[in-house]
């Protein structure tokens, strides 16, 4: 799928009864996300989780964008390499920007003194063709992992997002050194007592993963690394169609269904709805209007999410949750769609419920 965006836009770039009852379901116990586990750490990330995108080159903060807009989970877009070649990862590719509590630390314990957290994410479509993705850049397995587990140790976040698309999904080399970190920092997490999450996010077509992506999840099952998530791109389809973007969320995520059903033959239909997340994109995408999420899109596949018992819903990007440019395609700070501020982020929040994953 190809996902053209401004450099800006992705710099290191993304009945009544029955809801109710649902909704109920699974937000009971949502006070325990706050809590930590036996170990001293962080607690595991909860089973439905609301966690949209946070531009966080903005200079914004975090924290303060979560609370205006009732999220307590945000995804952090995004970390890459200042240069290809190098092994060292920064937030935005920005030097001034490293991996350390002074860059959105402050900010992150937050979110979690609040009850949610922060999921650092990875790549992204400017990262992804410049060669400064960690995993294309970096060419030590070791250090690939170091970094993820530096993620961790420094923020205490429970899950690492991979934004994976354009040249890194077709990069062999790259897909197969970012697994095996994965499933290295499984190991460490689980010698230290810690649980670690990793979700991949990746392009999709309105009927499953194109075969890039199912061959990036088979070099995942190959190399022993769990992928507790496969978010998949809900927007950008760029084929030229004028879709309605909530009945294609649900037959992208049927067909990720079935993908993911061959490649975990053991796993209960429950257990693979579980694995799955989807993000959307706000109002009028990149494409055009013939890719406009409504705000009744948003209601639709709020309820058909928590119908199916997804694990994500998430959306690009916080800072475009507001009408401020009636009719604007892809804009980076704006839907595009009369709304109201926040109406994307209030309609997806209550999906996030406690506890850890089944």
């Amino acid at each position: 799928m190809r996902r053209p965006r401004p450099l800006r836009t992705l710099l290191s770039c993304m009945t009544v009864t029955a809801l109710s009852a649902g909704l109920a379901a699974l937000a009971g116990g949502d006070a325990l996300a706050a809590q930590q586990t036996t170990s001293g750490f962080a607690r595991p990330m909860p089973a439905h989780v609301a966690a949209p995108y946070f531009e966080a080159w903005t200079g914004e903060s975090p924290a303060e964008l979560a609370a205006e807009s009732g999220n307590k989970y945000l995804t952090l877009a995004f970390l890459q390499t200042e240069a290809p070649g190098s092994c060292t990862a920064y937030w935005n590719g920005d030097t001034t920007q490293p991996v350390s509590k002074a860059t959105f630390g402050s900010d992150i314990r937050t979110l979690q003194a609040r009850g949610g957290n922060a999921v650092p994410s990875f790549g992204g479509y400017s990262a992804d063709t410049t060669g400064t993705e960690l995993a294309d850049s970096c060419t030590s397995v070791d250090a690939i992992a170091k970094v993820y587990e530096s993620l961790v140790t420094t923020y205490g976040v429970t899950r690492i997002d991979l934004d994976i698309e354009a040249d890194s999904i077709n990069n062999a080399a790259g897909v197969d050194r970012r697994n095996k970190a994965i499933a290295q920092v499984q190991r460490w997490a689980e010698r230290t007592g810690r649980d670690v999450q990793f979700s991949y996010t990746l392009p999709t077509t309105t009927t499953g993963l194109a075969p890039s992506g199912v061959a990036l999840l088979r070099n995942a099952v190959d190399n022993g690394a769990r992928v507790d998530v496969v978010n998949i791109m809900t927007f950008d389809y760029w084929d030229g169609a004028t879709h309605d973007m909530a009945a294609d969320t649900e037959t992208a995520a049927t067909g990720l269904y079935g993908q993911l059903a061959a490649l975990y033959p053991k796993k209960t239909p429950a257990k693979l709805w579980g694995m799955v997340g989807v993000t959307e994109m706000p109002g009028i995408d990149d494409y055009g209007p013939e890719e406009t999420f409504t705000t009744q899109d948003a209601v639709k596949v709020r309820d058909w999410a928590v119908a199916r018992g997804i694990d994500t819903l998430s959306f690009w990007a916080l800072q475009r949750d507001n009408g401020g440019c009636v009719g604007t395609a892809g804009a980076n700070s704006c839907s595009g769609v009369a709304q109201d501020t926040w109406y994307f982020s209030h309609t997806f929040a209550p999906f996030t419920s406690g506890g850890g994953k089944a």
